[in-house]
């Protein structure tokens, strides 16, 4: 599996698509990353699964974190990928139930890998990192499919974390 094989997958699926878009921010942009489409076809998220897992194999992970909605097919292709237990990380805690924060065993001192969809300036990612951290979890490193170069990669350096696009939006406009 390579990145050259995953950008081919990702057009021939239509998964970035030209036009005028509104964002869920309310900000207006002229593509728009369908990962909500990629993430749901096997083929193209055993791809992302593979690439990821075999980035972080030499490194000692206990679990692998999503945050949900978009993040948690992709973190539990890379468990299944990877034999590495899973934690979703949900955008609030319930009312009901447990009210967990965060679904699945984090224990102190586990080392995590989280992993998103696409980033924009890397906020909801950045969230779900704070929360694995302030429940006792080592952040590693973490993953993009696609950063669409509008400051993530800027708010984690100044934030001290790792993140890696597996693909960029530049990627997609030559």
């Amino acid at each position: 599996m390579s990145k050259e094989r995953l950008i081919q997958l990702l057009k021939e699926n239509d998964i970035v698509k030209f036009g005028d878009f509104t964002l869920s921010s309310g900000k207006k942009s002229k593509y728009y990353i369908d990962m909500k489409k990629a993430i749901t076809n096997p083929i193209i998220l055993k791809t992302i699964a593979i690439l990821i897992s075999n980035d972080f194999k030499n490194l000692q992970i206990d679990k692998i974190a999503g945050p949900a909605l978009g993040a948690v097919p992709i973190a539990t292709a890379i468990s299944l990928e990877s034999n590495t237990p899973l934690l979703m990380i949900r955008k609030e805690k319930k009312g009901y139930g447990t009210s967990k924060l965060i679904e699945g065993e984090l224990n102190p001192g586990d080392n995590v890998i989280v992993v998103e969809d696409v980033t924009t300036t890397g906020g909801s990612l950045l969230k779900a990192i704070k929360a694995i951290e302030e429940n006792g979890g080592n952040v590693i490193s973490s993953y993009v499919v696609v950063d669409r170069k509008e400051g993530a990669l800027y708010e984690f350096r100044k934030n001290n974390v790792h993140l890696k696009p597996l693909l960029q939006i530049s990627d997609f406009l030559s």
